[in-house]
């Protein structure tokens, strides 16, 4: 990632959680431990189902006196209205800012020119009252600004920052094995740890009870982890979402976002899953390679 380039994330959406009973509104829902943010710490989180399965995934940046949530926006609606549900008589207050603020992204470099910033996933600073923050995922993802709309461009100016083609910061992010979009073909198809959130720091395995908590510890303490989701590399032919994915005849995973930066859940564990040797879909062939963050 170029150190003066920026990438305008306008596929994100910001929700706002505020109000008296935000720190424990969230803390009994996400998979994080909310008591992990503050005004120099952000970090990763989701929202599973109480079997323990994907719905959204989000950051989370202390604002106030309240959280902001970066998701995705096609995710956003719906994550609004559940996390709506949840409140019943919570004194909490959910707002969709998603017209009112952005999201840029940036380079690691770039952030550690800052005076305040530290070489640490989650740190947070403020620029100008805007919170900047390196990716609590990977540091490889560089650091994001949460800022309001009209402020943007003069800030990127001062900054010395120049507006860049999303392609790339996406290419990146699958390159990572990080999924960058389309993350509704993933609801309820795999477990959240599955989806890599303990190396990805999005879930803490010490805090108390949230939705999806039990099946998640029981997949983690009895080691039953065997399927995880990997990017797949297209080396020529079509993908089909949904479609099985075979090394040698047998199965080896399923095809879950199809799209321009594919990603699959393998059975990472099985002596069939080679990482050298090309796998095959119905109609592609296809490479499959274990993020290097993944022990």
């Amino acid at each position: 990632m170029n150190i003066k380039n920026v990438y305008i994330l306008d596929d994100r959406a910001i929700l706002y959680i505020n109000g008296e009973d935000a720190k424990e509104f969230l803390q009994n829902l996400i998979s994080n431990d909310i008591n992990k943010v503050n005004d120099l710490n952000s970090c990763f989180s989701s929202l599973l189902t109480p079997q323990g399965k994907f719905l959204y995934e989000f950051l989370i940046v202390k604002h106030k006196s309240g959280y902001l949530l970066d998701c995705e926006k096609p995710q956003a609606e719906d994550l609004f209205k559940q996390l709506s549900l949840y409140k019943l008589r919570s004194k909490v207050e959910i707002l969709n800012l998603s017209n009112e603020f952005v999201v840029a992204a940036f380079s690691h470099e770039k952030f550690l020119t800052f005076n305040e910033a530290k070489d640490q996933t989650g740190f947070t600073i403020k620029y100008r009252e805007d919170p900047i923050f390196l990716d609590p995922r990977n540091k490889e993802l560089g650091a994001r600004l949460i800022i309001n709309l009209e402020k943007l461009y003069l800030s990127l100016k001062k900054l010395d920052l120049h507006d860049s083609n999303l392609k790339e910061y996406y290419s990146l992010s699958h390159k990572l094995g990080i999924v960058p979009k389309d993350l509704n073909k993933l609801q309820n198809k795999l477990f959240g740890i599955e989806c890599n959130f303990e190396e990805l720091n999005g879930i803490d395995f010490k805090k108390g009870c949230y939705v999806g908590q039990e099946n998640t510890a029981r997949i983690k303490l009895k080691n039953k982890l065997s399927k995880r989701l990997f990017p797949i590399h297209v080396i020529n032919g079509k993908l089909y979402e949904g479609e099985s994915i075979y090394n040698n005849e047998i199965e080896i995973g399923k095809v879950l976002i199809d799209n321009d930066y594919p990603f699959a859940l393998i059975k990472f564990l099985n002596k069939n899953f080679n990482e050298k040797v090309d796998c095959k879909t119905k109609e592609a062939s296809i490479n499959i390679k274990k993020p290097d963050w993944i022990n």
